[in-house]
């Protein structure tokens, strides 16, 4: 089966199925119990949606912007797909990227680095209760980033 192409439909629920299954046990061996314990917790807890959006988006993959829209409830995915600019944009967090630091994640770079070094920026939400629940981002979006995607090269001027 061919890869689905970065924020395509096919791609939007490849990450939900992703996100819903959580960490693989080699990302858990590299961490403490104490921590997964408590991104269960908060994981069970949380009730928030993200429009995670690409601003650099190919040409290709649609006009932008677009946004990866998850939506979490009663401890899982409840709803995740792919919005287009024509769409309403309604979560509690909206956050960018732009195209290069997408498919960097997606090669491998670190998510907590793509946080701290500020390559993923808040744009709309509550920073505080964002923060407080920022290790469980940050795993959600190492798991997002290494989810199977084609990643068009970008048209060059």
């Amino acid at each position: 089966m061919a890869e689905a192409k970065f924020f395509s439909p096919e791609w939007a629920a490849a990450v939900r199925d992703a996100l819903v299954a959580g960490p693989s046990e080699q990302v858990k061996e590299g961490k403490l119990q104490e921590y997964w314990d408590f991104f269960e917790l908060v994981k069970r807890m949380y009730r928030a949606s993200w429009a995670l959006g690409c601003r650099t988006l190919p040409a290709d993959l649609g006009k932008g912007p677009a946004y990866l829209l998850v939506q979490w409830g009663g401890g899982t995915v409840t709803e995740c797909k792919i919005i287009g600019p024509d769409d309403p944009l309604d979560a509690t967090y909206v956050l960018n990227m732009d195209y290069a630091d997408w498919k960097a994640l997606h090669e491998g770079y670190d998510a907590q680095r793509t946080v701290m070094y500020r390559k993923v920026l808040l744009e709309d939400g509550n920073l505080l209760e964002f923060f407080k629940s920022i290790y469980f981002f940050v795993e959600c979006l190492a798991i997002i980033g290494a989810v199977p995607a084609g990643y068009p090269e970008l048209a060059t001027k």
